[in-house]
């Protein structure tokens, strides 16, 4: 791990230090955690708007349109 240096907000930094499981885990684990969360939501969103765009402006049935004719059910 590599130590970084950052700035916050007083009031931020007490309601840090104030929470419970930032006494028990540290700022550092916290502040990690909630990087990382921050960086797979982010993921997430940009994946989901990837999908809106690629599949989004087609509907299904543009996709099947033609097909209903095609098939074929077997005699019983």
């Amino acid at each position: 791990m590599k130590a970084i240096q950052i700035t916050l907000d007083e009031r931020l930094l007490e309601k840090l230090d104030n929470d419970e499981e930032v006494k028990q885990e540290g700022r550092s684990a916290v502040i990690r955690r909630a990087v990382a969360d921050y960086l797979r939501k982010k993921r997430q969103a940009t994946i989901a708007t990837a999908y809106r765009r690629g599949y989004g402006q087609q509907s299904a049935e543009s996709d099947l349109s033609g097909w209903a004719e095609e098939g074929v059910w077997p005699d019983e």
